[in-house]
C-alpha cells in the first residue's frame, strides 16, 4: 500500500509558532524524508467558513497568508501537493454520504467539538456546518486515501471519529476506504504549545501568538512579556520548570548548538533548568536566551517569505496546479465510494443487463 499524508490548516490568519512546532516543521521533515509516496497539504477554507460564514473576506484574504507560510517554512510544490479545499467539490459529496454513518449524539461526544463549541460560545446557535466538521475532515482524509495524518494531540478525537466512519463504511459497503493513523509530534513540548500569556492554547483569537512572519522587535517584546513562574520573584529564588511557558518553548525550540552561541555557560537545556530550579537564574536572562533561539529559527523563514511575497501570481499558480492534482485523486476515490454504495447507475453494466433481462422475460 502507498504511504500517503494528508494534513492542513484553516486560513483564518497567518500561522504561528504553535503551528510550526506542532505540525509545519514535522511536515517539512516528512516531505524530505523520502518515506512517503504522496503528500497533500490542504488550505481548509471550506472548514474555516463553518464559523466565518458572515465574514468570507477574512477567509479569502488569508488563503495567500497560509500559502506564503507554507512555502516559507520549506514545503516544496515539487514534493508536496498544496491545494485549496473548496476547489475540490468531491469532498462535499463524500461528506454528504458519510453523514448517514454518524449520529448526532456521537458528534456531541467528540471532545474536540465540545471544547471548540465552548470556546466560541455558540450556545444553541451552532452552525450545522461547524457541528459536522469532523465528518468533513473524514472526507478530506479518506478522499486522498491518507495512511498518515500528522497533527497535534487536540486532533486525536477527530482522527478517531474518522476511523469510525471508515470502519462503518467498509463494513456496510465493502472495503473502499483506507483507515488512517495519527502521527503526533515526537517532542512532547510540541504537542500543544501554550500561549505567551500562559493559557493552555496558543490562539489567534486570544492574541497570545508569535507569528512566523513577525518582525524581530515584535517577537522580542512578546518573549520578554511572557508568563513565567509567578513565585519566582527574586533571582535567588528556586524556580518552577514544569508548566512554565518559557521552558516549554525552550523544550520545543532549543538545540545544543544554541547554547554554544547564546549561552556558553550551559552545555544543554537541562543544565539551565537545573540552575533555574535551585535558584540563581533570573527570568530575564532565560527570556533573552529564548528570544535569541526563536529569532534564529524564524529569521530564515521570514526572509524566504519576503521573497515569495514578490511573486504572488506564482503562489496562486502553485495552489491552482495543486488543486487540479488533488481534484483528480479525490474524483477517483469518489468513484470508488459510489461503486461500493452501488449508486454508480450509469456505469453499472451488470445492473442494466440484469434489469433488461428481467423486463425481456416479462414481455415474452
Amino acid at each position: 500500500m502507498s504511504k500517503i499524508i494528508l494534513t492542513g490548516d484553516r486560513p483564518t490568519g497567518k500561522l504561528h509558532v504553535g503551528h510550526y512546532v506542532g505540525s509545519l516543521r514535522r511536515r517539512v521533515e516528512l516531505q524530505n524524508s523520502g518515506e512517503f509516496d504522496k503528500i497533500f497539504i490542504m488550505i481548509a477554507d471550506a472548514q474555516a467558513l463553518t464559523d466565518n460564514a458572515d465574514n468570507p473576506e477574512k477567509v479569502r484574504q488569508n488563503i495567500i497568508e497560509v500559502a506564503l507560510d507554507y512555502l516559507s517554512v520549506g514545503l516544496d510544490p515539487a514534493k508536496s501537493t498544496l491545494f485549496i479545499q473548496s476547489q475540490i467539490p468531491e469532498l462535499t459529496e463524500l461528506t454528504f454520504y458519510y453523514m448517514n454513518l454518524v449520529t448526532v449524539s456521537r458528534l456531541q461526544r467528540n471532545p474536540t467539538v465540545k471544547s471548540e463549541l465552548q470556546m466560541r460560545n455558540f450556545g444553541t446557535s451552532i452552525p450545522v456546518g461547524f457541528f459536522t466538521y469532523p465528518i468533513s475532515q473524514a472526507a478530506d482524509i479518506t478522499a486522498f486515501k491518507a495512511t498518515t495524518v500528522p497533527v497535534g494531540e487536540d486532533q486525536e478525537p477527530m482522527l478517531e471519529q474518522c476511523k469510525e466512519i471508515v470502519r462503518k463504511f467498509n463494513s456496510v459497503y465493502g472495503e473502499a476506504l483506507v483507515e488512517p493513523e495519527i502521527l503526533l509530534p515526537d517532542n512532547a513540548a510540541c504537542l500543544r504549545l501554550p500561549g505567551i500569556d500562559g493559557k493552555a492554547k496558543m490562539s489567534k483569537s486570544l492574541g497570545n501568538c508569535i507569528y512566523l512572519s513577525e518582525e524581530p522587535d515584535s517577537i522580542k517584546k512578546k518573549v520578554m512579556s511572557m508568563f513565567t513562574d509567578p513565585n519566582h520573584i527574586r533571582v535567588e529564588d528556586p524556580g518552577q520548570v514544569e508548566g512554565n511557558p518559557v521552558f516549554i518553548y525552550l523544550d520545543a525550540f532549543a538545540k545544543d548548538e544554541h547554547f554554544a552561541e547564546f549561552a556558553p555557560e550551559y552545555s544543554c537545556l537541562q543544565e539551565m533548568k537545573d540552575h533555574y530550579q535551585r535558584g540563581g537564574l533570573g527570568d530575564v536572562k532565560v527570556k533573552k536566551f529564548l528570544n535569541n533561539v526563536i529569532q534564529a529559527e524564524l529569521e530564515p523563514i521570514r526572509n524566504r517569505r519576503k521573497e515569495f511575497q514578490k511573486d504572488i501570481p506564482y503562489v496562486y499558480d502553485v495552489l491552482k496546479k495543486g488543486s487540479e492534482v488533488a481534484k483528480e485523486v479525490a474524483a477517483q476515490t469518489l468513484s470508488d465510494v459510489k461503486d461500493a454504495m452501488k449508486i454508480n447507475y450509469f456505469d453499472d453494466k451488470e445492473l442494466i443487463a440484469m434489469q433488461s433481462a428481467k423486463y425481456e422475460e416479462t414481455v415474452d
